[in-house]
């Protein structure tokens, strides 16, 4: 047996994750070590209270509510905690303290990343974090090490689980989203609040950590335009099939040059509900699954796809951070800081292009597309497609119709300000919808 040097690894946190990681560790503890080329010895689990009940059963000697003790002397440190605080502090004073640190906490790196990897450049500490972007799905080291002598152009991913499974569930099975996502939470896929999911906040926290690896710029949360999924109807999941569409929520993160950008190259960050082509390899993802699609200038299209999120499958993730962590050690010399010097501008949404699907109710009268087209000339949108419909009430005609219209593509902002013109128009009597198209 190789005599294999040791690692103390500090665990804070014991929920569906953490769990899964202590388990992990004290049971393939022998082949992680063969690994890692080092025995990596779990000091302790920090946690609120030691008598809280868990899945998973673990020795209750390696539960403490003393999370700072237990940092001090760690070789290793894995933040499970969640949430800014008291998750940010500990990982301050781990790093200050000399240790590694491994974390799957997508809003703390979103909000305070930059403070905490400068914390780790000046000590030649490493952060690890494949976990925080898309669960299981091995992402952050493909675009900070296998893509870093490429130009990333765009990334486009379902990065969500859950609104994924809410979606998908709309689209198959003609379910109301009330409905679904009573059944996302009995299932454990939502929270008792969902909010963070169903309005787009989980997905733009994991927007803004693609796109500062990808394009080398620290992106600030705030620059993430965000929408949510509340607003998608069974009648927008049926218009949208019948024109070969499906609705995801997508996180579109992209380098804007020429025209697209009045500074010069610079980034446009989002989230929103969007229709992607059934063609797409994105369409294809079901149920609460993740995938993210990259196109690079060299390298070409390149596609990821796995579990998104659960606790085994994240707990994978971590302990490939893990892993990669001990060997640093084993190794030595000073961490590898994170290539944000690029500093490219974040664009508002406003200078984003891409296709749209603008549905009308409109009076059904001569006349009325004319007025219409000639509106969105005027915006500088040009009509792909238009598909007219009348409106039967109770067996009769409303005198309404319902008009789906296809623009080619059109600038974020010129697009806005022509749907407001439109809404304010006599012949319009209400803007159903407005969706982006993405991916064709």
């Amino acid at each position: 047996m190789i005599d294999h040097r040791h690692l103390r690894v500090a665990l804070l946190g014991a929920g569906a994750v953490g769990s899964q990681v202590a388990a992990l560790l004290l049971k393939h503890g022998d082949e992680l070590a063969d690994r890692a080329g080092a025995n990596l010895q779990l000091a302790g689990i920090a946690v609120r209270d030691v008598d809280a009940p868990r899945d998973v059963d673990l020795p209750q000697e390696l539960f403490t509510t003393d999370a700072e003790s237990l940092i001090v002397g760690a070789d290793i440190v894995i933040e499970l905690i969640g949430g800014i605080e008291p998750a940010r502090t500990h990982l301050l004073q781990a790093i200050n303290s000399g240790a590694d640190v491994v974390t799957a906490n997508k809003a703390l790196l979103a909000t305070y990343g930059s403070e905490i990897f400068d914390a780790a450049d000046q000590v030649g500490a490493q952060v690890y974090y494949e976990a925080a972007a898309a669960g299981a799905i091995p992402i952050i080291r493909p675009l900070r090490d296998s893509l870093a002598g490429d130009r990333v152009q765009r990334i486009m991913g379902i990065v969500n689980g859950t609104t994924n499974y809410i979606l998908d569930r709309m689209d198959t099975e003609g379910a109301e989203f009330s409905d679904v996502l009573a059944q996302a939470q009995a299932l454990g896929y939502a929270e008792a609040d969902p909010t963070a999911d169903v309005e787009g906040y989980d997905a733009a926290q994991k927007a803004a950590i693609l796109a500062s690896l990808a394009f080398h710029t620290a992106v600030p949360l705030e620059s993430v335009h965000r929408e949510g999924i509340t607003a998608i109807t069974t009648q927008m999941m049926d218009a949208a099939r019948h024109a070969g569409y499906v609705i995801k929520l997508l996180a579109v993160c992209e380098r804007l040059t020429g025209q697209d950008s009045p500074t010069g190259e610079a980034i446009s960050v989002r989230v929103y509900p969007a229709l992607v082509p059934r063609s797409h390899p994105l369409a294809s993802v079901h149920g609460a699954n993740n995938a993210v699609f990259v196109e690079a200038e060299a390298a070409g299209s390149l596609m990821f796809y796995g579990a998104g999120a659960g606790g085994v499958q994240t707990a994978s993730a971590v302990l490939g951070d893990v892993v990669s962590a001990a060997r640093r050690h084993i190794a030595g010399g000073v961490g590898v800081g994170e290539s944000t010097r690029a500093n490219l501008p974040v664009l508002p949404i406003g200078h984003a292009q891409t296709r749209y699907q603008i549905t009308l109710e409109v009076s059904d009268q001569a006349g009325v597309l004319a007025h219409i087209a000639g509106t969105l000339s005027e915006g500088h949108v040009s009509i792909a497609t238009v598909e007219q419909t009348v409106i039967a009430e109770d067996g009769a005609d409303s005198g309404r119709a319902r008009l789906v219209i296809g623009t080619h593509k059109a600038r974020e902002q010129d697009l806005s300000d022509t749907v407001d013109r439109l809404a304010d128009s006599d012949v319009v009597e209400r803007v159903v919808s407005v969706l982006r198209v993405e991916g064709d």
